[in-house]
């Protein structure tokens, strides 16, 4: 697996024609219902998004062990989270740091079948632990204390988002209004006929409070149906926070085993890949919101 991917992302760049002009909501209301429709982006375009391309074959084996169709763990979606209004599938712009392309299957809960046409976001932090859109209020340079809002301890068990004990990031509930322009490593995606959509993002930073990890976010027929949390082996965290730029930093505080919401459900299959790493991971949402 040591071919990059970086034609695969312009094939889907081209699918998704005027992609940078249709945003989020235009998005989810085309996604609606069946199939996708005409949308009209800012430029005056009329333009009919399109799923991500066909699964390549080395993402096979990964996705055979990557999970069931059980129920997918609810989380808090955090502090920092907003509508980015950035429909792509290469999220990284000019952050630094280990190449990862991520794979994630979207299931039924209920039928194990594929979701077709469902909008996946995801978004994360850079390697000095700072979110695009509220720079000003995420956590950076380990070992400061964090700032109003940023994760510091567990709330009270049932705390926003429904996870294990609300999980440890504050104003979960809340969608953030952006502090700044940035929009680094934030993105969506829909799914194709076998439910996946991929990323190509930088492995996941870390701040106080919190494991390394990926937030991800499940619209189907315009609602939110599944927000969750992706995670990574502790081994292989180690291997990416010894190279540069997450060298940088240290006082690293908080691992798999000491995160309030980490649950071994939301642990990547991941592989190499070149010079970085492949994942893969699969989501069970609750399509219709009945609780199956």
């Amino acid at each position: 697996m040591g071919h990059d991917h970086d034609g695969q992302r312009v094939s889907r760049r081209r699918l998704f024609a005027g992609i940078s002009s249709i945003g989020l909501g235009t998005l989810l209301a085309a996604c609606s219902g069946s199939g996708t429709s005409a949308v009209t982006t800012s430029t005056g375009a009329t333009v009919t998004p399109q799923a991500t391309t066909a699964t390549t074959g080395d993402l096979a084996a990964l996705f055979e062990g990557a999970g069931t169709c059980r129920l997918t763990a609810t989380t808090t979606q955090g502090p920092y989270y907003f509508d980015a209004d950035k429909v792509r599938s290469d999220i990284r712009e000019d952050r630094q740091g280990v190449r990862l392309r991520v794979a994630i299957k979207v299931q039924d809960s209920e039928t194990c079948e594929p979701l077709k046409n469902a909008v996946v976001e995801i978004w994360h932090c850079d390697a000095a632990g700072l979110y695009s859109g509220a720079e000003s209020v995420s956590t950076g340079g380990g070992g400061n204390p964090p700032p109003s809002g940023a994760p510091t301890a567990p709330p009270p068990s049932g705390g926003p988002g429904g996870g294990p004990g609300g999980g440890g990031e504050g104003g979960g509930s809340m969608d953030l209004t952006p502090q700044d322009d940035k929009r680094y490593l934030r993105g969506a995606q829909v799914t194709n006929a076998e439910g996946i959509v991929e990323f190509t993002t930088i492995w996941p930073g870390w701040y106080r409070g919190r494991t390394i990890h990926i937030h991800a976010m499940v619209h189907v027929s315009n609602e939110r149906v599944l927000t969750t949390q992706i995670m990574f082996d502790e081994e292989l965290n180690s291997v990416v926070m010894a190279k540069a730029p997450y060298s940088e930093r240290t006082g690293r505080d908080t691992f798999n085993d000491g995160d309030t919401i980490y649950q071994d459900g939301m642990l990547m299959k991941v592989g190499q890949e070149g010079d970085g790493y492949v994942g893969a991971i699969v989501f069970a949402a609750d399509s219709d919101r009945d609780g199956g």
